[in-house]
């Protein structure tokens, strides 16, 4: 029994004789909890991409960036993230309102290059702990892990990260409006930014 592998993933791999090392891959690397390196890895994180589909099976992906920290593994098999103020199309948060299937892949562009993918089921709330204590959250995700796991990193360009975004939000520091919020089209529309805590 597979928790990496569908009918279609067995597919292609049969198609290009590639399911025994697959299978090996899913037996050596795979997991439902989280490592020590793990743990170190996703909290050293300044981003992440994070994939999610509506109810319809239509995909999403999306950007989440913050300073190292910025995401928590909570538990053997849970991590959690913070939803900071955006665009208000709630287009990630909103395909998991009503399909709690996740992907996260964090990658590592400098230093040695690294990747890990987490993929389960997530749950949005505005009344989470971790709200309190997390500056510039309006929304906390918990993510269950299904199954953890490296990926080669070998098409991972060797990039340099001179710093986070002005925009990131930081302890006793009110980011900055971005500029497309104050244009004529959409100036009158944007929503009110959430209270949220600030350190």
């Amino acid at each position: 029994m597979s928790i990496m592998y569908h009918d279609g993933n067995r597919q292609l791999q049969d198609r290009f004789d590639s399911r025994r090392i697959s299978d090996k891959l899913e037996e050596k690397l795979t997991r439902t909890a989280f490592s020590a390196d793990d743990k170190t890895f996703i909290e050293g994180a300044a981003y992440f991409f994070l994939a999610t589909a509506d109810r319809e099976g239509r995909p999403d992906c999306s950007f989440k960036g913050g300073l190292p920290g910025f995401v928590r593994v909570t538990g053997a098999s849970e991590l959690a993230f913070p939803d900071y103020d955006g665009n208000g199309m709630f287009k990630s948060l909103g395909n998991l309102l009503v399909n709690p299937n996740i992907g996260l892949l964090f990658i590592a562009m400098h230093g040695k290059p690294k990747r890990l993918r987490v993929n389960g089921s997530a749950r949005v709330s505005d009344t989470d702990p971790l709200l309190g204590e997390t500056v510039g959250a309006q929304l906390i995700v918990r993510v269950q892990a299904r199954a953890i796991f490296p990926n080669c990193p070998r098409y991972i360009p060797d990039m340099q990260m001179v710093g986070p975004s002005m925009y990131t939000p930081q302890p006793k520091c009110e980011p900055p409006e971005p500029a497309w919020k104050g244009f004529d089209d959409f100036k009158d529309h944007v929503h009110p930014r959430q209270p949220t805590w600030k350190g």
